[in-house]
């Protein structure tokens, strides 16, 4: 398939991870481990999280070319305790790493009904709505972190000691759309401070600070100095968690020991992850829990909306809306990561 410069068509589910699986094998991987890791960056994609799906290999694309990933890692899982697992990704692709960790809990859980992953020696593994996603659909509920680059000043502080890292949580539903809730740390994403800064527009003093660690509303101050926790320091203490889960107790590196993967980008990151599993089906039958999960948000939804135009939601419902209209309908890239999945693909 051809495409312009300024459009892509649609691409069925199908074809979209047939060339991402095939570009991720021009640059090194195995067969299998590209096709894990295409899928996690396509559910991305599906769900309309575009910075965080395909175009991904952008950044995972210069690392492995430089030596900073590994293509073909030595992954090893060991088991401490029965609902206990360790994973060493061995430097390998993020989303490669993550499958490997949520497999292993997945199994932890089958046999004890509940089950832990530590993984670390991993890279940026994607959104954690993918992985709880998959979990889901396998009837677990969920529990996922990774810790990440440092962007955010300590509360009080005045420069990035802590990440903006990403947890994420997940319960199935039977009969209808499980609980999907992604998000990270920050109160705002940089991007939306940088756009900001490209109109000259100001922002709220509650998205960043500046360099000296001062809430600022001046966009251009803002990306020279640092992003602000959710709910301010408690969400500096929910950071903090998250880091001490995925990157201390992991073995990995954790806060300032993280590297950055655009600074340094020959350089291993050594990020960790975490991934608590709940098999439902230990608890009730499918019955039992669907009609639970119906009333739940049953109970959301009718409430009525302060605006009509913006009726009350459950988190995950318009992200598994817009996976459901794409696979209808197809899924379309933006020129730019299309043409490197080619360029990339064609090496394969």
């Amino acid at each position: 398939m051809n495409a312009r410069l300024d459009t892509v068509p649609p691409m069925s589910e199908a074809d979209l991870l047939a060339l991402g699986a095939r570009a991720f094998q021009g640059l090194g991987l195995r067969a299998g481990d590209a096709r894990q890791v295409a899928r996690i960056l396509m559910l991305a994609d599906l769900f309309g999280l575009a910075t965080h799906g395909l175009s991904r290999i952008e950044s995972y694309g210069e690392r492995l070319t430089v030596g900073g990933i590994a293509a073909r890692p030595d992954i090893t899982v060991e088991k401490v305790a029965p609902a206990l697992v360790k994973v060493d990704g061995a430097n390998g692709v993020g989303p490669l790493v993550g499958m490997h960790a949520l497999q292993a809990a997945m199994e932890a859980a089958r046999q004890c009904g509940i089950g832990l992953a530590l993984a670390r020696g991993s890279n940026h593994f994607g959104p954690i709505s993918p992985y709880s996603l998959i979990a889901a659909e396998e009837g677990f509920a969920s529990i996922i972190g990774s810790n990440a680059t440092t962007t955010i000043a300590p509360w009080g502080g005045s420069d990035a000691r802590l990440g903006n890292s990403p947890i994420g949580f997940g319960v199935p539903h039977p009969g209808g759309d499980p609980f999907l809730l992604d998000m990270a740390m920050s109160v705002v994403a940089r991007a939306k401070i940088r756009n900001a800064f490209k109109r000259g527009e100001s922002i709220p003093d509650t998205w960043a600070t500046d360099r000296a660690g001062r809430p600022t509303t001046d966009a251009g101050a803002a990306l020279d100095g640092f992003l602000l926790p959710i709910g301010g320091h408690k969400g500096y203490g929910l950071a903090l968690m998250v880091d001490l889960f995925a990157g201390l107790l992991s073995d990995a590196a954790y806060l300032t020991h993280v590297k950055s993967w655009s600074d340094a980008p020959e350089q291993p990151q050594n990020l960790g992850h975490f991934f608590i599993l709940i098999d439902t089906r230990r608890l009730g039958s499918s019955d039992w829990l669907e009609a639970r999960m119906r009333d739940f948000a049953a109970i959301l939804h009718d409430s009525p909306a302060a605006d009509a135009a913006r009726p009350v939601i459950v988190p995950g419902e318009i992200e598994l809306a817009k996976m459901r209209r794409q696979r209808s309908e197809g899924i379309t890239l933006d020129a730019t990561t299309y043409r490197l999945l080619q360029q990339y693909a064609g090496r394969a």
